[in-house]
């Protein structure tokens, strides 16, 4: 068999597949003439669910079935397709359908693209010279900063998936988002309860803990060894692997490249600062690890100070670190972190001038700042809270007019009036559903 009949065959099966659709996401995207649509996010976070969402939609409008283009591209029937040659993807679609050849009203949905070589002047010309609308995901967020934004010249909107927030729990569950009244918030609570063990990624929902810490562990081994180590073909790969466990195991700390690199030397790994700076770069790159940086006016001392870093997800954390340097209140900064970057937040942490910090801060689109500090617990008269407090107190006197949250575990939304100002506390099941109806 050929290489076109081979690709019309996954053509035709794709067409007729059963699509799953699950849960409606709360991404607020839009389709633009003209403007291919991206997708971009974690590996197995639903992006391939949203697609076929779209093109469920697409169906029930009266498009048929047949001038829908689809392929997946991690299919290792394509690889002469993943290998660059693109175009055997129109000439088979094309050669079962050559009365479409010009017409408009074409979807050709590629998904996870940055599998195949040279795909980003191939969606250009599908949308220019065959007048397709495209549809994109991937797992890289090189996609966002470089292929998309530069190969593309503006013919796209990106959008980013994330794990399922709270709510989008809650959506799944058939739990109402709803927290007027105190049985609605019994059973909001109880949910986050789950929400809490499970985390995010859809596939660990409904599964027991053993299976879902294999699911985890599994999903990190290929986000480090498939979309960092073979994506850009690392030297070092166990110095790779060992960095990236060493990062998840340091969820919600401070890192420096200098005692990475230290770290790494110690495991006789021979590697330089360099390196270490690339194999971070990377690791954000597949949605895998993030930085966050310290909030300054100044992009040199934003890269001077240490940095924190976060997983894309906080039971996966749980799963797959030792469980020797993070705790249950670094699990819930870590989810606070993925809740404020899901929800498009340009997030710092905030030092103030005695050097006490505050885990997140950032400014909404009127230029108010925000401060977060998340504690697991902080019963009132406790030394957690009196600590907490202060290092919230410092910051509005710094930064007087922002408003100040203190996230928690605990129960009842309540709030102090001191001297700098109003410090609400909040429990974290509530903070989560801030905005979300």
């Amino acid at each position: 068999m050929n290489g076109m009949q081979i690709v019309q065959d996954v053509l035709l099966e794709s067409q007729r597949q059963e699509r799953f659709t699950g849960v409606t996401r709360r991404l607020a995207w839009r389709l633009v003439d003209g403007k291919a649509f991206v997708c971009i996010g974690a590996r197995r976070s639903g992006k391939s669910t949203l697609l076929n969402q779209m093109i469920s939609g697409l169906l029930d409008k009266g498009v048929t079935v047949e001038d829908i283009l689809y392929v997946n591209l991690f299919d290792d029937r394509l690889e002469e397709v993943r290998k660059g040659n693109l175009n055997l993807l129109t000439e088979a679609y094309f050669g079962l359908y050559p009365e479409r050849k010009g017409r408009k009203g074409l979807h050709c949905f590629l998904d996870e693209i940055q599998m195949a070589r040279g795909w980003e002047s191939f969606a250009d010309r599908l949308m220019r010279a065959e007048k397709m609308s495209v549809y994109l995901t991937g797992s890289s967020a090189d996609m966002l900063a470089r292929e998309v934004g530069t190969a593309m010249r503006g013919r796209s909107l990106v959008w980013e998936l994330f794990p399922f927030s709270f709510a989008e729990y809650l959506d799944a569950n058939n739990i109402p988002v709803n927290l007027r009244g105190q049985q609605a918030r019994l059973h909001v609570r109880k949910a986050f309860k789950s929400y809490w063990q499970s985390g995010g990624f859809p596939e660990v929902m409904h599964v027991d803990a053993q299976l879902r810490v294999m699911i985890h562990q599994d999903y990190f081994k290929t986000m480090v060894f498939r979309d960092v180590v073979d994506r850009h073909d690392a030297l070092h790969p166990r110095a790779v692997r060992d960095m990236a466990y060493r990062l998840l195991n340091s969820a919600a700390s401070l890192y420096s490249i200098n005692a990475l690199t230290g770290y790494l030397k110690s495991l006789d790994h021979r590697v330089s600062k360099t390196f270490v700076g690339d194999v971070l770069a990377w690791l954000e790159d597949a949605y895998a690890l993030f930085t966050l940086r310290i909030f300054d006016a100044s992009l040199s001392r934003q890269h001077a100070n240490a940095k924190k870093i976060y997983a894309v997800d906080h039971a996966l954390v749980r799963s797959t670190s030792t469980g020797i340097l993070v705790n249950d209140g670094h699990l819930l900064e870590n989810l606070v972190f993925v809740d404020g970057r899901r929800r498009g937040r340009e997030l710092y942490y905030y030092r103030t001038r005695s050097g006490r910090e505050v885990d997140f801060v950032w400014r909404d689109k009127g230029g108010k700042l925000t401060l977060v500090q998340v504690t697991y617990q902080a019963p009132d008269g406790s030394d957690t809270l009196a600590r907490e407090l202060a290092a919230m107190q410092e910051a509005l006197r710094e930064q007087p007019g922002s408003r100040a949250l203190l996230v928690t575990m605990d129960d009842g939304p309540r709030q102090l009036d001191t001297s700098d100002g109003v410090i609400e506390i909040m429990p974290v099941w509530q903070y989560l559903l801030e905005g979300s109806g």
